[in-house]
């Protein structure tokens, strides 16, 4: 009897790591998906698929293989490819902690599902932009087509407008005598959001380009979901930074064509050319 009852308790332990092994994997393979749904980059993809591959061997190992010093060899490439990578993806990480800690885990599985920027948008957008550059008037226009952009991801978060979106606004919004011209205008919804927004700057490109265009790297780098239209107030070049990426001189009608790809297929559209500082 006492047997039959050890042998009754042994078979269901042994279900119950079964089905802690079906679940680990299961909750693996889906964090494994996850962030390999979201490198949209070739090169990055294949590293991040590498590191997977490496750590999945490494457990692979310590579970079913009796090598010891096999198994201490591969934790400590393991380690090695761990920092590496952090140094690597340190604004990816940082990105991941900011979205982690304000709660939007909802954009990590997808963009935030906004009003689509329409064509009549699109075209306000291109015409003052290129109204702008003609007038060699600095400007800086984000838009938010579903990173959920929220105040504390601004150095300041400016001025409240929500207004209609309208190219003489933004005219107006950037004119040298008004208080706001400084700051970027940020465009949600199909709508003028905020002005005078002050945002953080990137540390590429240091020596390349102005204040205005840091500005523009350093908030698209964060926010894969963001565009930011760049007019420099020195020579009226119009930029469009996508992506911690920048395209530069463009035209109005280059921008308008962006625009619209940008929105078509949500990919990364600018690409580094060289150009002078802003």
């Amino acid at each position: 009897m006492i047997a039959l009852r050890l042998e009754s308790l042994l078979q269901s332990a042994s279900v119950s790591i079964d089905f802690r092994l079906l679940f680990d994997l299961l909750v693996a393979l889906g964090l494994g998906v996850l962030l390999l749904g979201r490198i949209k980059e070739t090169r990055t993809l294949w590293l991040l698929r590498g590191y997977l591959l490496l750590v999945a061997f490494a457990w692979a190992v310590q579970r079913y293989a009796d090598l010891p010093l096999t198994a201490k060899l591969v934790d400590a490439l393991v380690m090695a490819c761990s920092l590496a990578l952090a140094i690597l993806w340190q604004g990816e990480l940082r990105r991941l902690m900011e979205l982690l800690g304000t709660g939007r885990l909802g954009l990590l599985f997808g963009s935030r599902k906004r009003d689509r920027l329409l064509s009549g948008s699109v075209a306000v957008l291109s015409e003052a932009a290129g109204r702008l550059s003609q007038a060699r008037r600095g400007a800086l226009i984000v838009v938010d087509i579903g990173s959920d952009l929220r105040p504390e991801d601004f150095l300041n978060a400016g001025i409240p407008i929500d207004a209609q979106l309208s190219v003489d606004l933004l005219l107006n919004l950037f004119a040298a005598d008004t208080p706001l011209h400084d700051g970027a205008v940020l465009v949600q919804d199909n709508r003028i959001a905020a002005a005078g927004v002050i945002l953080p700057l990137s540390r590429q490109g240091l020596n390349r380009y102005g204040t205005r265009h840091l500005a523009a790297l350093g908030l698209t780098e964060r926010f894969a979901q963001c565009l930011a239209i760049v007019v420099s107030e020195e020579t009226g070049t119009l930029s469009l930074a996508s992506q911690g990426r920048l395209e530069r001189p463009i035209t109005s009608s280059r921008l308008h064509e962006l625009l619209n790809k940008a929105l078509a297929s949500g990919r990364n559209l600018a690409k580094d050319t060289p150009d002078s500082r802003g």
